[in-house]
């Protein structure tokens, strides 16, 4: 059996390494600016089970180079490469491989929620439902 070159948890750390990581309290800041898009990678089932950031736009993780890509035919006007983008998951863990993902891509300005929907849900921040 073959071993695995680097496992997820080794990637995300990586990740984690070369990006903006934020906490709760830095994100709330931000999104009182109203200059900052948010940006919600998990599926759309977790959207509806556990609600979502106040304000944060739906792009699934599956999507997200597509949508980011201005070449692309599913490019969504809200990845703007000169905008401040702030990515989310449930944890952190996507968002921060996400994250790295737009970087390479060529977006300067862009961060993540460390911790997730976990950590805003822990600081007693307020969710939108699903």
């Amino acid at each position: 059996m073959r071993n695995m070159e680097i496992s997820a948890a080794q990637m995300v750390a990586s990740a984690k390494a070369h990006i903006d990581n934020l906490s709760p309290d830095e994100v709330a800041a931000e999104l009182k600016t109203g200059s900052v898009t948010l940006v919600d990678i998990r599926e759309a089932e977790e959207r509806l089970e556990r609600g979502h950031l106040p304000g944060a736009i739906h792009a699934p993780r599956g999507m997200l180079e597509f949508y980011a890509d201005p070449t692309s035919p599913y490019h969504r006007p809200e990845f703007d490469l000169e905008s401040r983008l702030i990515l989310t998951c449930a944890s952190g863990g996507r968002s921060a491989l996400a994250t790295e993902t737009l970087q390479r891509m060529g977006y300067a300005n862009v961060a993540h929620l460390d911790g997730g929907l976990n950590a805003w849900i822990a600081q007693g921040l307020p969710c939108d439902d699903g």
